[in-house]
């Protein structure tokens, strides 16, 4: 079976670039694969991509790249949704490359990775192929005028996954697509190549993008409470963003300069956990949780809001890592001194962390991949069914609405007039 996977630039940075390589790869052991990257802005992946998985680049944005003197280069886009916030760094060019792309393929599934990518897949890939959306964020993270253009798009698909049970309900309830199988499959997240942590190391690690909703702020003034407690425990914040400046104003206010540290940016941040003895995510919202599952993986459990939509899957409470409500400062520094203080505690929790994020391991991923294939290529017939009905309830409906307002419209006497007349 050939299957292509569709990104946004595979040569960046990013969740969903790193979990679609784990995917590849997982599938590649059984199967002929290839990611196709809509643009290309450096000469190589950042990530180290499997040799047997196929890179192919769609648009060099480069300025001195071979295509910035083609005309439509300079164009914007009109196929990419316009409500996508990427939207802007599509043009008319990589508009044209992916309809050349999808409509020439010879893949048997297609999986899309973002939803402008989606509508790509959507409007122009093979209908003989099954063709397969994935949503990496939230449902409920997407604007209205961006989930109105999304709808007839995702009614043509075979499947929209998600990453978790609760957004696929949240997809069921919010956007109903007849035909369309909508369900949760995680990302995956292999083995990393570092040991586990010993959990006997004053570290207190954190990792993400800078940026308001992963509320670092909250983080730092919930190590406030814990440093002087604990003198010589530190926090270390992995990653880079927007918030950088403001975060280390804050850091310093709090006198917290010799103890908590903006460590930037590390790749892979497995190594770096595993120099931790506790993980903490503060986030509003999550629509998964990559780096609860890579700090489980190093043995180390993680102290997380239970926020929509992912810790809460993720975690089991207690036993695995911790839950407190989101936006608790308290609430976060008490869990965080309870696991400092109980050290056998802590590392019998994190080595229940490192048996339960074997569920990540990818092949299972993968083999969740390849029965769902295998489902809807067996249900084909039956979700066009589906989809048909759908469509007929639909016009019946409106045509029914459309004679109910002529009757009214009819029985309604005209203005001025006489009721009977």
């Amino acid at each position: 079976m050939k299957i292509a996977l569709l990104l946004h630039n595979a040569y960046g940075i990013g969740g969903t670039i790193r979990t679609t390589m784990n995917l590849a790869t997982a599938l590649a052991d059984r199967h002929e694969v290839e990611i196709v990257s809509m643009m290309r802005h450096r000469e190589t992946p950042r990530f180290t991509l499997d040799p047997r998985v196929r890179l192919v680049p769609l648009v060099d944005t480069r300025s001195d790249g071979p295509d910035a003197k083609d005309p439509l280069f300079e164009e914007d886009s009109r196929d990419f949704p316009s409500a996508e916030k990427r939207h802007h760094q599509y043009s008319r060019l990589i508009d044209v490359r992916a309809a050349e792309y999808l409509r020439g393929s010879d893949a048997d599934v297609i999986i899309g990775t973002r939803p402008g990518v989606n509508v790509y897949l959507a409007r122009f890939g093979p209908r003989r192929a099954l063709r397969i959306a994935q949503e990496h964020l939230r449902h409920d993270a997407h604007s209205k005028k961006l989930l109105a253009e999304l709808a007839p798009y995702y009614r043509t698909l075979d499947a929209v996954v998600t990453t978790t049970e609760a957004d696929a309900a949240v997809y069921r309830a919010k956007m109903p697509l007849p035909g369309v199988r909508t369900l949760a499959i995680p990302n995956s997240v292999p083995e990393p190549a570092v040991e586990p942590s010993e959990g006997t190391a004053p570290v207190i690690a954190a990792a993400g993008r800078l940026v308001r909703g992963k509320r670092f702020e909250l983080l730092i003034d919930a190590f406030s409470e814990i440093a002087p407690k604990h003198p010589d425990w530190r926090l270390r914040i992995y990653g880079g963003g927007a918030e950088k400046e403001r975060l280390q104003e804050r850091i310093e206010r709090l006198g917290l300069s010799g103890s908590a540290a903006l460590m930037g940016s590390y790749s892979p941040i497995e190594e770096e956990f595993a120099k931790a003895s506790l993980v903490a995510v503060a986030s509003d919202a999550e629509s998964f949780g990559m780096t609860i599952v890579e700090a489980m993986r190093c043995g180390v459990p993680v102290v997380s809001t239970d926020c929509p939509l992912g810790p809460g899957e993720i975690i089991q409470d207690g036993v695995t890592g911790r839950l407190v409500p989101t936006g608790d400062k308290q609430a976060l520094a008490t869990a965080l001194l309870e696991l400092i203080d109980d050290e056998p505690g802590r590392r019998a929790m994190g080595a229940a962390a490192l048996e339960s994020a074997r569920t990540y391991d990818p092949a299972p991923i993968a083999w969740r991949y390849e029965r769902l294939f295998e489902e809807l290529a067996s249900s084909r017939q039956a979700r066009a069914w589906e989809r048909t009905r759908s469509l007929a309830r639909a016009r019946a409906g409106r045509l029914v609405r459309r004679c109910t307002a002529a009757l009214r419209r009819r029985r309604t006497p005209a203005a001025g007039g006489k009721a009977g007349a």
